[in-house]
């Protein structure tokens, strides 16, 4: 028999076989669109660690409104947002107030075009309307925004002032924020911003390894192939229920199997899995921790290495001693790494990493 093609799919944005544990997001998105205007959920904002589904599950909502009949703009924070959804999203740009064309060189036009800061707002706002105006009845707009930590407060001020609007105004649209947890405190804490209070929020956390273990065995044997209960046990304990590592266990245990020369040809044994997992922890590093690691100071890494040494919780005042620091210093970074979402504090007095598998990374790197 030769093995069919890998389902499983550890590509960032790239949908997985199975939505494990998402299924009551999509559910709601589609019911707030079949609702129509004023519905809860045509206003959401989804937040989780890096590694947990949350482009994936901007991807699946884009589907989902598509099935509508609405308009998908996809974007992803960065300078220039503004203008990037006004010249997306108008029909034709240089019909919307507030638009003005920078000059042409050399009788060439440069198909740019420049927007007054305070205008903004209103011009977003009018492209909305004029791009729900020519799809006609029937029809809507869905704006999805990933990496919403990473946008200027201008920018979201604009974005939130059009949508507010727009809102308010009963139109068919509807908006969604994808980020890292902080995206909770710092949008809704900026006094411009205080409608997303109002938004559906939907923390994507770990899968429960019950469900893993379900989408192992369905997605597996519903190809064709086998597992043991001992090999599906193994791969699912591995994962920890982070999506990432769901997807990353599953297309190497997968590889390892079709590639495999000897043994039986449609089964993925033991020996695959623990192949599989050993691959999958080192893409894991190099995809999701090597990144965090790259950017921080050097005593900030001091500090998650001293966390490392524990397999749980660590208390400050043990990361502290090991760091050869007082309480107080080492508090600063403390402080730096929970606001950019890196470690948790879980109880008084004690820390945590907040991103799966870095403490493993970590001790790699330091015995590697």
């Amino acid at each position: 028999m030769i093995f069919p093609a890998n389902p499983f799919k550890p590509t960032a944005g790239v949908m997985p076989p199975v939505l494990i544990g998402r299924e009551s997001v999509v559910a709601d998105f589609d019911e707030g669109l079949s609702d129509g205007p004023g519905a809860p959920d045509r206003l959401m904002l989804i937040t989780g660690p890096r590694g947990s589904g949350k482009t994936v599950m901007l991807t699946e909502l884009g589907k989902m409104a598509s099935k509508h009949r609405w308009m998908v703009i996809d974007e992803t924070a960065s300078e220039g947002l503004t203008d990037r959804l006004i010249s997306r999203i108008a029909p034709e740009p240089s019909r919307i107030s507030g638009v003005s064309f920078k000059p042409s060189v050399m009788g060439a036009s440069l198909g740019e075009f420049s927007i007054a800061p305070a205008l903004r707002p209103s011009t977003l706002r009018d492209a909305m309307t004029a791009r729900l105006h020519a799809l006609g009845k029937g029809k809507g707009l869905l704006i999805t925004l990933d990496e919403t930590q990473d946008a200027s407060i201008e920018d979201m001020t604009a974005l939130a002032t059009a949508a507010q609007h727009m809102l308010r105004e009963n139109a068919e649209v509807a908006f969604v924020f994808a980020g890292l947890p902080s995206l909770i405190s710092d949008l809704l804490n900026a006094k411009v911003l205080t409608f997303l209070r109002r938004a559906s929020i939907k923390e994507l956390g770990d899968v429960p390894l019950q469900e893993v273990r379900e989408a192992f065995s369905s997605t597996i044997h519903g190809a064709g192939i086998g597992i043991d209960d001992e090999a599906l046990d193994i791969a699912t304990e591995a994962t920890g229920g982070y999506p990432y590592m769901i997807q990353l266990v599953g297309y190497h245990m997968w590889r390892h199997a079709r590639r495999r020369q000897d043994g039986p040809s449609n089964v993925i044994t033991v020996d695959d899995v623990h192949s599989g997992v050993e691959q999958a922890r080192a893409k894991l590093g190099e995809g999701a921790c090597a990144p965090v690691v790259k950017q921080l100071s050097e005593r900030a890494l001091d500090y998650l290495n001293a966390m490392a040494v524990d397999d749980g919780p660590s208390a400050t005042s043990d990361v502290a001693q090991r760091m050869g620091e007082s309480m107080d210093y080492a508090n600063i970074y403390r402080q730096r790494l929970i606001g950019e979402h890196i470690i948790t504090s879980p109880a008084r007095g004690q820390v945590d990493f907040a991103i799966p598998f870095l403490r493993e990374y970590l001790r790699s790197q330091k015995h590697g």
